[in-house]
């Protein structure tokens, strides 16, 4: 059978933003091709010209949007001097011991971590309408199931279990639906199963490697002195202007609570009492100036813009729409060789395709950089704003 006689199932076309099936490259490039009419039609493109133009999609968008904002904690024990902190190891389990093929097992290396995510176990789906007499003779089935089961309707493992073992037969009436596992892209930008149930969100499992930070935005450095904390001149002041207005006329007002706590910012510039930050999205490295020492150990809060791992990154609109423009840039190309064959009917082969893809292309360009939301939504909101 031909492909242009082939039919996919419509389920493999339910799909949302936020549960898309587009899981690799191979997915995108059938969306791209079918959008430019095959099976149907030959276009003249490379599997390899299209993982490609995807490849720069997905570079241009994550230069530009394509993260997530993340919270990392350090030691200031780790601070290499005249070098920094390298933001990715902590992310990663640097000099952990774990070689790169622990990294994509099936088993976890974060036992226990906040930063795992197991995925849910094994449900049951019921194909056909069940009605409360199915179980009658089961009292504790009739009881847990006294209007029955609806068609589509979701069980957990247990009661699957107890339903089989009443009646065996009952298996026909009901899909399983397993652990989702990771699709990674295999050679030829095809989907394959990487077998991993259970991962870390801090990995690329198609880079095979760990997301790295796009940019530092705040620092906060934290305190060794515990509860003194609570006596911080900040805190003093704000506790003036209280009394100032709750209890009577004395103490700071607002106005002088404002006043020093400006001299206060002032003076943390001016004697660099608070540390300067400079960070190299290449290296890697975040440096600090003045720079910590043996005798000034601290805990960082550094609030950081993390790329995306590919994995979602070609769920994205934006980054099909302009692979598919350079798709039809490259098949223009082409076919732009072939512009003066003459055809059958004493028509010409189209090539208008380059014309289209490069306005297409400076147009999702322009919504990148110029748009109302300039990162299509990923950059941060406006918390102020006068007028």
């Amino acid at each position: 059978m031909s492909l242009a006689c082939q039919v996919s199932p419509i389920s493999a076309f339910t799909s949302t933003n936020l549960n898309n099936k587009i899981e690799c490259y191979g997915r995108v490039g059938e969306r791209i091709k079918r959008s430019l009419g095959w099976p149907l039609i030959t276009v003249e493109i490379h599997e390899d010209q299209i993982n490609e133009n995807i490849q720069r999609a997905i570079e241009y968008f994550s230069k530009y949007a394509g993260y997530t904002k993340e919270i990392i904690v350090f030691d200031s024990d780790i601070y290499e001097h005249n070098k920094g902190i390298r933001l990715d190891n902590l992310f990663s389990i640097h000099n952990s011991g774990y070689s790169r093929a622990h990294t994509v097992a099936d088993a976890s290396p974060f036992p226990g971590s906040d930063f795992d995510i197991e995925l849910p176990p094994v449900v049951y789906i019921s194909t056909v309408e069940l009605p409360s007499t199915t179980f009658t003779s089961a009292s504790a089935l009739s009881a847990d199931l006294a209007g029955g089961l609806d068609s589509l309707e979701v069980i957990d493992q247990d009661l699957y279990d107890e339903i089989i073992s009443f009646n065996p037969s009952l298996s026909a009436s009901f899909k399983s639906s397993g652990k989702k596992t990771l699709k990674t892209s295999g050679n030829g930008g095809e989907c394959i199963d990487s077998g991993a149930q259970k991962y870390s969100n801090m990995f690329d499992y198609d880079i095979l490697d760990y997301r790295k930070v796009i940019d530092v935005t705040e620092f906060e450095e934290g305190s060794s002195t515990g509860i003194n904390t609570l006596f911080s001149i900040e805190h003093t002041l704000a506790q003036q202007t209280f009394h100032s207005y709750a209890m009577g006329n004395f103490g700071f007002d607002l106005t002088s609570w404002y006043t020093m706590k400006e001299f206060m910012d002032t003076r943390e510039k001016m004697l660099a009492t608070r540390q300067d930050l400079m960070f190299d999205p290449r290296t890697q490295y975040l440096t600090m100036y003045p720079q910590p020492n043996d005798k000034s150990r601290f805990y960082g809060v550094l609030t950081c813009f993390v790329e995306r791992s590919i994995r979602d990154l070609i769920k994205e609109q934006w980054v099909q729409q302009y692979a598919e423009a350079l798709c039809k840039i490259t098949v223009g190309r082409v076919r732009g060789k072939f512009g003066s064959v003459a055809l059958l009917g004493g028509g010409v082969l189209n090539y208008d395709l380059l014309e289209e893809g490069r306005e297409e292309k400076a147009e999702l360009e322009r919504q990148m950089l110029e748009g109302a939301s300039p990162g299509l939504g990923d950059s941060e909101p406006i918390m102020f704003a006068i007028g």
